[in-house]
């Protein structure tokens, strides 16, 4: 009886243990099964699809753990070994550097993990199953025609920027603005103002990679503001008097838009000017209401996240994901699920950015 007794405490911490294991275990504490890596925490887009995915995941039988690279691919590759280490079993990754993620995302690979690739195409390995995307090559087409479609005249200068160059999106991006673009360069409607790389092209409706690359290499704003305000700077205190005026400028992204618009606003020398944009940032939803930015292209990335989600939970109950395209990254054709878009200028904002209830008529002034 002796005996019996003094195992019973033993037995109890054995079962309070197993208990604790188990609530562990349940609520995600112990365990994760999607694991996320996203760019940078310094970008209200990345710190709302942080929320989204948090949200979109809360009520399933599934843990989620989000990870931030902070501009970084030794971070990011670091964020990855972190989540393998949990236990993942699907890992959504949108990359800092397409190309420097391949080896992060082989890692996942080689412990039987399910690589999506998030908004971003990781390039140059065949270790990504999914990409969860938008067509980059239709934003930079919808970009590009907003500036044919409010062109005045011949002869008006077109200012060119691109995004990173480490970023496979900006490749797309620049394929789809060139091809609109190109024709209207040739038969004289615009004229390049920033670029002798471009200048040198002009000719040419298709470019290689590597011509994209000289190209983009020469206008980058490496996706940043104010990179993108300095380089638009200095080409307006290089532009001829011919180059100013009335002018056209493709901008890569709502951010960057803003920043360059502030630029060229501030020069006395040019009369006015048609600015794209991508995105939808709130910032840029107010100068599209002000009239400091001419358009965006609308990627709701509400949908955007719930696919990624989606897609992960499909796979995780052991499913294959619907897709609805291919996108190869150099190595193998990867299953896509492509996303809509909407472009957005003053005539259309209320419509499809407020009603659809994107944002609050209430976070903007003069609407």
């Amino acid at each position: 009886m002796r005996k019996l007794l003094k195992t019973i405490p033993l037995l109890l911490v054995v079962l309070l243990l197993a208990a604790f294991a188990s609530a562990c275990s349940k609520n995600g504490s112990s365990k994760v099964d999607v694991g996320i890596v996203l760019p940078t925490k310094d970008e209200e887009r990345w710190t709302q699809d942080e929320q989204r995915f948090k949200d979109l995941l809360k009520d399933t039988d599934y843990s989620t753990e989000v990870l931030f690279s902070q501009g970084s691919t030794a971070k990011e590759k670091e964020n990855v070994e972190s989540l393998i280490s949990k236990g993942i079993k699907v890992l959504i990754i949108c990359p800092q550097d397409g190309a420097a993620a391949g080896a992060a995302v082989e890692a996942a690979k080689d412990e039987g993990i399910t690589v999506i690739a998030y908004d971003r195409l990781i390039t140059d390995t065949d270790a990504v199953d999914y990409f969860v995307t938008f067509d980059s090559v239709a934003v930079g087409r919808e970009q590009a025609q907003y500036l044919v479609d409010h062109a005045k005249g011949n002869g008006q200068p077109l200012y060119l920027y691109a995004g990173s160059a480490t970023d496979n999106n900006a490749f797309d991006f620049f394929t789809g603005s060139w091809s609109v673009l190109q024709p209207k360069i040739a038969d004289g409607t615009f004229k390049i103002a920033n670029s002798s790389e471009a200048e040198a092209l002009k000719d040419k409706a298709e470019l290689t990679r590597e011509e994209m690359a000289k190209i983009i290499g020469q206008v980058t704003t490496n996706w940043n503001a104010g990179d993108a305000k300095n380089l638009a700077q200095t080409h307006l205190t290089a532009a001829s008097a011919d180059m100013k005026g009335d002018v056209v400028i493709l901008a890569p992204n709502d951010d960057t838009a803003r920043s360059i618009a502030d630029a060229f606003a501030s020069d006395s020398a040019i009369t006015s000017y048609v600015i794209s944009g991508q995105d939808a940032a709130q910032a840029s939803i107010q100068y599209i209401i002000d009239g400091k930015q001419s358009m965006t292209v609308f990627k709701d990335v509400r949908i955007l996240s719930k696919d990624a989600i989606d897609m992960a939970v499909t796979v995780l109950e052991g499913k294959t994901p619907e897709t609805n395209g291919v996108k190869n990254n150099n190595t193998k054709d990867v299953p896509a699920k492509q996303t809509p878009i909407t472009v957005v200028d003053k005539e259309n904002v209320k419509s499809a950015i407020i009603d659809s209830g994107y944002y609050q008529a209430s976070e903007f002034e003069g609407l």
